[in-house]
């Protein structure tokens, strides 16, 4: 259900309140006035959305908190000051709200986003960006066509060392790029697809939303509970591997090589409520002669050239700025050059990126190219091992060459009333 077609029947004035002029609204020390600050609105307050809603700094305030869960959405309101909504289509008809944080499930990433920006609002989300490729592509396509601010969840590509060593690479310093090693740790199987009773507090149908229907078996309660469930998610293969391969996007450009060729092997749980990738081991082959292997393992990107390689830090869940870790390096005189290439730094922590960003009008770090450009191995990957073919995708056209098989995976339907 597109916002148009929900907000005309809401009531004018429904969150209209009388205006106060609190110390708070004056600003201080170490808070904006109110008037200069970009008002936020979050939707998933489960464990990780919680976590996040105090990343985004002094210039920042949230006034609204959505979460099918009673309980969540009304102990974060409680805690923070602002007012919470069950349904994300009544949080997207205020006015005040500048833009919205998007910690939802993984399913929910692109509904949700394509929803917010139809609103006119900027658009923090969360990692692996979406559900399928063809989503994928349908809400870049969004986020280009009105011109939105877009800042995606892999906060390692805002840190200094990450970014330093993606200009290295750019700048030549170890030579010509001829392989690109990109890993990250395994899916998980078993699991429990039995019914259970729905929490009282849940409205467990607004949780399904888009995905199709099953009966409820705890997947709200917790990540593990979904991430792994292929209605949800793609699972860790996105959840996880979207951070070393975003970081390999920020130093090689996969959709400027031409047409590429991927296969891949992997185990997928033949039974059981899980049944996500558990191993990958993908070979990719770009036309100007670069490979990229991206399978499963310790969390890790390394660039080999000609003279050398290079591995940005690993990901890691700090938000403050920084370099965010040391570089490896072979040689370790690789480790004193100095990059022509400026792909800028992050404006604080990876969260006030995204407030400089909102306020000045302007690109994030980590934006939505690098954002839908990750997104394409991962699924690829995925749909390589489901049909146990040699893929080959054509960056520029964004379509699978001559497999209408494979090219089915590249879309999932929406449940009613959702669309996209």
């Amino acid at each position: 259900m597109r916002r148009r077609d929900f907000i005309g029947g809401l009531v004018a004035g429904t969150f209209a309140a009388p205006h106060v002029i609190t110390s708070a609204a004056l600003g201080g020390p170490d808070r904006a006035p109110a008037s200069e600050r970009v008002t936020l609105g979050h939707v998933g307050l489960g464990a990780r959305g919680q976590h996040v809603v105090p990343w985004f700094g002094p210039e920042a305030q949230s006034v609204a908190f959505c979460d099918p869960f009673k309980s969540r959405r009304e102990g974060v309101a409680k805690r923070y000051g602002g007012t919470p909504h069950a349904d994300l289509r009544e949080l997207l008809a205020r006015d005040n709200i500048d833009a919205v944080v998007n910690e939802t499930a993984d399913h929910w990433h692109v509904p949700a986003t394509i929803l917010a920006i139809e609103a006119g609002k900027d658009v923090y989300c969360e990692k692996p960006f979406g559900l399928c490729l063809g989503w994928v592509l349908a809400a870049r396509d969004a986020v280009r066509r009105t011109g939105r601010v877009f800042h995606y969840g892999t906060q390692a590509l805002s840190y200094g060392n990450v970014r330093l060593c993606a200009e290295l690479v750019r700048s030549g310093r170890i030579g010509e790029v001829r392989e690109i090693l990109v890993s990250t740790g395994g899916g998980a199987s078993g699991g429990s697809g039995k019914p259970l009773p729905v929490p009282e507090d849940l409205d467990y149908d607004l949780w399904l939303g888009p995905a199709a229907w099953r009966p409820y078996c705890g997947q709200p309660l917790s990540q593990d509970g979904w991430i792994y469930a292929y209605d949800y998610s793609v699972g860790w293969i996105g959840g996880m591997g979207s951070h070393p391969l975003a970081a390999a996007e920020l130093g090689f450009d996969t959709h400027r090589a031409g047409p590429f060729q991927i296969e891949a092997k992997g185990t997928i749980p033949p039974d059981g409520f899980r049944n996500t990738l558990t191993t990958w081991d993908a070979r990719i082959e770009f036309a100007n002669g670069v490979r990229m292997t991206f399978k499963n393992g310790p969390t890790l990107t390394r660039f080999i050239g000609t003279k050398g390689w290079l591995e940005p830090p690993n990901v890691d869940y700090v938000v403050s700025g920084g370099s965010g870790g040391g570089i490896g390096a072979h040689p370790a005189s690789l480790l004193t050059a100095r990059p022509e290439v400026d792909l800028g730094r992050a404006r604080g922590s990876h969260g006030t990126e995204l407030i400089a960003a909102v306020k000045g009008r302007t690109p994030t770090t980590v934006g939505i190219d690098i954002a839908t450009r990750s997104d394409v191995i991962l699924h690829l990957t995925d749909i390589a091992v489901r049909t146990g073919r040699k893929l080959t995708w054509d960056p520029v056209k964004e379509e699978l060459v001559a497999d209408p098989e494979a090219s089915r995976l590249l879309w999932r339907p929406l449940r009613e009333p959702w669309r996209l």
